[in-house]
């Protein structure tokens, strides 16, 4: 009996849901711009050879995009006889991010986190689907006036937050739960890329 229900697909109507999904994130993955995805690699190596600090952040999936992005920054990307990465997701930071929260306002999580570290010509990374976050959309702001360079992970549109950010890398689908799988992608891509030239490197 156990076998025989593995077996049977299930359907809503005429729909199968995991077909469609799945076809459709294909779809996705294919249509985002390589040349934009090239930029931020370039971007990125380049705060590696000046060994420059990358902050990462998010809200909700964003936010656990963003902690597995500086893990793999920090860690995939070491090659022996190589200076490391500095890559830190600011939204890891609980106690700090309920501190600003509480005594301020929500809109100053990251901001406020940004201005004890970040110095020109540190990268940020921000993590947005809808691109409209006050939290992020905030953050951004300050990162341009301390004249770090800014990278944005976006859904279909981009919102507010593509006029803020250098690159924008667009996920060109309206289902959220696709654009956060492929910010997922984008962070496997770029930091095996960085890996690769890392590795080459004659730094």
């Amino acid at each position: 009996m156990q076998s025989l229900l593995l077996r049977q697909k299930v359907t809503l109507g005429e729909l199968d849901p995991v077909n469609e999904y799945l076809t459709n994130l294909a779809e996705t993955i294919t249509s985002i711009s390589q040349e934009q995805i090239w930029i931020v690699i370039r971007m990125l190596f380049q705060a590696w050879k000046e060994e420059r600090q990358i902050f990462l952040f998010g809200n909700g999936g964003s936010a656990a995009t963003a902690s597995h992005m500086a893990n793999d920054l920090n860690k995939l990307t070491i090659h022996e006889g190589k200076h490391r990465m500095k890559a830190i997701a600011i939204n890891d930071n609980i106690p700090l991010m309920t501190a600003w929260a509480n005594d301020s306002e929500y809109e100053n999580i990251f901001s406020q986190q940004l201005l004890n570290f970040i110095q020109p010509g540190d990268v940020v990374i921000a993590i947005s689907t809808s691109g409209n976050s006050p939290n992020v959309l905030r953050a951004l702001e300050t990162a341009r006036l301390q004249q770090a360079h800014t990278i944005g992970f976006t859904g279909h549109d981009g919102g507010k937050l593509k006029d803020l950010v250098d690159c924008c890398i667009f996920i060109p689908d309206e289902h959220m739960g696709r654009q956060e799988d492929a910010h997922l992608v984008l962070d496997h891509v770029i930091a095996n890329t960085l890996r690769q030239m890392i590795a080459d490197s004659n730094e």
